[in-house]
């Protein structure tokens, strides 16, 4: 496992302080506010250290209420809302400083046989036919903002493939609000499915509010825009490796009053659709804050 993606494993290994408590820390990035991807994940896996292992999680919806601090650690309370013959739910509040700064609920399921159909995969490049992060930022240095450099050129845990990253030099108005981006793990992942749910959680936050913004020719790296993610839902519908090629289709239904929408569908190389997502974000020039 490289250096980076161990990091984020480290990050789910949380610490049990009782029953229900939990104790999770950031990693030093330099980033002023925790990552919202890292606040699913860590709340997911403080769930389901409360849940029988025989239980999968299916579902989550989640809301960021206060902007975390990397600084200090994270408080995650677990409330045991309901165990069931056959689902099990469970609540979590993430405090730092006596206040909830994160709040979600998780559904998990025994697993069992049923109906079963899913839309088709989008018709797109397969990943190794496309340029990697860092053969991106040699092709397009001279016209990327240096946020966006400086992303691109980092060391990452996980390899990501865009599809037509010319459209983001373009920043045509009027542009369809869509964007493909494959995505895994460079190296091999436990075994243990709920590692690689969480670390899906994780990456379910990644590039969503961008497809808000590409009608309007703007990225989530201009200076003059402020963007969050407000609130996150996130379904998984069958099993999956992190560490195998996965195809996120993006797409923005609507932004309006300061907020975009956005909603994303997750799919293994082969096709098979095995993750759903709902995103609504903050995205407004920070000029018309009052």
């Amino acid at each position: 496992m490289t250096e980076p993606l161990n990091e984020i494993v480290k990050l789910l290994d949380l610490e049990q302080i009782d029953d229900n408590i939990f104790r999770g820390y950031s990693p030093r990035t330099g980033l002023r506010q925790v990552y919202g991807g890292q606040a699913i994940a860590q709340a997911l896996i403080a769930t389901q250290r409360t849940v029988p292992a025989d239980r999968i999680a299916h579902s989550l919806h989640a809301y960021f209420i206060l902007a975390g601090d990397p600084r200090i650690p994270i408080i995650f309370e677990v409330e045991r809302v309901r165990d069931g013959k056959s689902f099990t739910t469970r609540r979590c509040a993430a405090i730092q400083r006596s206040r909830v700064i994160f709040s979600m609920e998780a559904s998990f399921q025994l697993h069992e046989e049923g109906f079963d159909h899913a839309e088709p995969m989008p018709d797109v490049p397969l990943p190794d036919s496309l340029s990697s992060a860092n053969a991106l930022a040699e092709r397009f240095h001279t016209f990327l903002p240096k946020a966006t450099l400086e992303y691109l050129k980092g060391s990452h845990p996980i390899d990501i493939r865009v599809v037509n990253p010319e459209m983001y030099l373009a920043r045509s108005e009027g542009a369809p609000a869509r964007q493909y981006i494959w995505f895994r793990a460079l190296r091999h992942v436990p075994e243990q499915l709920a590692i690689h749910q969480a670390l899906l959680a994780y990456l379910s936050d990644m590039t969503l509010l961008n497809t808000a913004l590409i009608p309007h020719g703007r990225l989530i790296f201009d200076a003059d825009l402020q963007v969050a993610s407000l609130d996150h839902a996130l379904w998984f519908h069958r099993p999956f490796r992190i560490d195998e090629w996965m195809l996120y289709a993006q797409e923005s239904p609507s932004a309006s009053g300061g907020r975009g929408m956005t909603m994303g569908r997750i799919f293994t190389l082969d096709g098979r659709l095995v993750a759903s997502v709902a995103q609504e974000g903050l995205i407004r020039r920070r000029s018309t804050v009052k």
